[in-house]
């Protein structure tokens, strides 16, 4: 009996660590599944389409590369803009581990893409906020959440 609280107890740690604090619409959230397309409105009032791929999906413990892909509303790429995703694991406390945080720069590779590589450091849910900025504007952010395997 003890043991079996003691897994829902862990059930309950690991549920609420992979959760993110702004509510996800439905399709933010991406655990391993290719492409995910989410837009965003900027102080002008503009939108932009962020889509984020990994490689290999869905991502692993260790190196990684990443990909993401900006657009305007009427489809056109965004080529000028500074995109980086911040990958981040809550501490849990209960099973002795420290918060965790890595962060992959990614320069534009052409048309609309940008790709980078980083580094997971275990395998689980990391929460991911993925940001396009024109100078000190932001332009997009995407939030959601991958399972590293």
């Amino acid at each position: 009996m003890a043991g079996m609280l003691c897994l829902f107890a862990l059930g309950l740690t690991v549920e609420g660590c992979s959760r993110n604090d702004e509510a996800a619409a439905p399709g933010e959230t991406t655990q391993g599944q290719g492409s995910t397309p989410a837009s965003q409105s900027d102080a002008a009032g503009q939108n932009v389409a962020i889509e984020f791929r990994s490689e290999p999906d869905p991502p692993a413990s260790g190196d990684n590369t990443f990909e993401v892909v900006v657009t305007q509303p009427d489809g056109s790429p965004v080529t000028d803009a500074t995109v980086e995703a911040v990958f981040s694991m809550p501490a849990m406390p209960s099973m002795n581990m420290p918060a965790m945080r890595s962060t992959a720069a990614m320069p534009h590779q052409g048309s609309g893409r940008y790709r980078g590589a980083g580094q997971l450091a275990m395998s689980g849910t990391w929460n991911v906020i993925v940001t396009a900025s024109r100078g000190a504007e932001e332009i997009g952010r995407r939030n959601f959440s991958v399972i590293a395997k």
